[in-house]
């Protein structure tokens, strides 16, 4: 099945192979994966554990590791990417969010159990 521009979905290639080159105010979603997320008041309210790409060309999703400690309890949120914003601070990547850490724990879950396989 051909979804549009972006990655398809299928087994086949409907394309020659194209390359890219990447930029230094570019980010890989490897670097994105771990960083901490802060409210205004710069307190870490979560963690970046995914990112969710819609019919494969863009992403649509940011999904945050909320609540728990020590990875025991968590449970998963995803926001608007244009609701966060990324900031290096000397080295460490870190997000930032308008809320707080009792309305990220509220907000509607994910499972990733219900994901098709």
């Amino acid at each position: 099945m051909i979804v549009g521009p972006g990655i398809t979905m299928g087994r086949a290639a409907t394309m020659p192979l194209k390359y890219v080159e990447i930029k230094d105010t570019d980010l890989v979603t490897s670097k994105l994966v771990g960083v901490d997320l802060y409210n205004k008041q710069n307190e870490n309210i979560g963690e970046i554990s995914d990112v969710v790409i819609g019919g494969g060309k863009s992403v649509i999703g940011i999904v945050a590791s909320v609540g728990g400690f020590l990875g025991i309890g968590n449970s998963y949120v995803v926001m608007d990417p244009a609701s966060i914003a990324l900031a290096n601070d000397n080295g460490t990547w870190k997000a930032y969010v308008d809320t707080t850490k009792d309305d990220l724990t509220k907000a509607p879950k994910f499972d990733y159990d219900k994901l098709k396989k």
